[in-house]
């Protein structure tokens, strides 16, 4: 796919934003920001971290520049200063919509509220696809006007469902897969080449009440909590590096079936946000956990 020109003015700046990560030591903000500055851009934000657990330091830095600038040139003249302190780094312009497939099965409350945060602008994504192994959502995700695909999985077939899945991927220069409320098991090797790549949306606080009826589970064990979590998927079921989390409290009084509704609105607010942080490039790996910079 090609790359889209800089729209800088001197009036209106092209935004770009930049994340790191690194093995922490003196001089890490020094250097980035006196490359931004003899590179004639203005920082707008900057937020740091530096992990004490694992030696690691990390940052994000939205900032501003004017033409001849271009995220091209300001990639390849950045690199030897991400060379210098070991950095896994990535400049992107802050502007550029995300691009990602929704999955979904047969509870469409995530999908329904992704797509419309989406439409009205909450979520700066552009959902190139829809994918489900039933057809249930098709009407609804094509009153949006975005392709639907059906491809169904079965144990026997399951190899040939993820690699369509992959070649959509290829094919529509997705950045992101999103599973909103996709209940299939994700194989191992797709999740090696979805890596940092694919979120998911998990009923209560990991790894509590797992399998059939959770809200059931958690009514039968009297919680006082119901919970969300969205988190990148990873080969070890459920328990990917978490990146948001939402819960509600609930008294004695309340039914299986208002707990449902309750993890309902909890799951697609837990994911919405992890969505948004990622496509805004505020959500960094730092082994099984994450840093976010909110």
């Amino acid at each position: 796919m090609s790359q889209p020109q800089s729209t800088a003015t001197p009036e209106q700046p092209e935004q770009y934003v930049l994340t790191l990560s690194c093995p922490d030591k003196q001089g890490i903000v020094h250097a980035v920001s006196s490359y931004l500055f003899m590179t004639g851009c203005n920082i707008e934000d900057s937020q740091q971290f530096g992990d004490h657990d694992t030696g690691l330091f990390f940052m994000r830095v939205h900032f501003s520049a004017g033409a001849p600038v271009t995220v091209e040139k300001l990639r390849a003249s950045f690199a030897a200063v991400g060379d210098s302190f070991h950095m896994d780094w990535q400049i992107h312009r802050a502007n550029e919509r995300m691009r990602v497939i929704l999955m979904v099965s047969r509870f469409g409350h995530c999908l329904n509220d992704l797509l419309f945060r989406t439409r009205i602008g909450a979520l700066p994504v552009e959902i190139v696809a829809v994918v489900s192994n039933h057809t249930d959502f098709e009407e609804l995700v094509s009153s949006y006007g975005i392709p639907f695909h059906h491809i169904p999985v079965t144990r026997d077939t399951k190899a040939e469902a993820e690699a369509r899945l992959l070649e959509l991927v290829r094919n529509e220069g997705v950045e992101l897969v999103v599973l909103a409320r996709y209940m299939q098991v994700i194989s191992d090797e797709l999740c090696k080449v979805l890596s940092g790549r694919i979120i998911n949306i998990h009923h209560s606080f990991l790894p509590s009440f797992k399998g059939a009826k959770p809200y059931h589970q958690a009514h039968a064990r009297g919680v006082k909590l119901i919970g969300a979590t969205a988190h990148y998927v990873t080969a070890e079921l459920d328990e990917g590096p978490i990146i948001e989390q939402e819960v509600e409290r609930v008294g004695h009084e309340v039914t299986p079936e208002q707990l449902v509704a309750v993890g309902r609105d909890v799951e697609c607010q837990a994911l919405a946000r992890a969505v948004k942080w990622h496509s805004e490039h505020r959500v960094l790996l730092n082994g099984h956990r994450t840093v976010v910079f909110a």
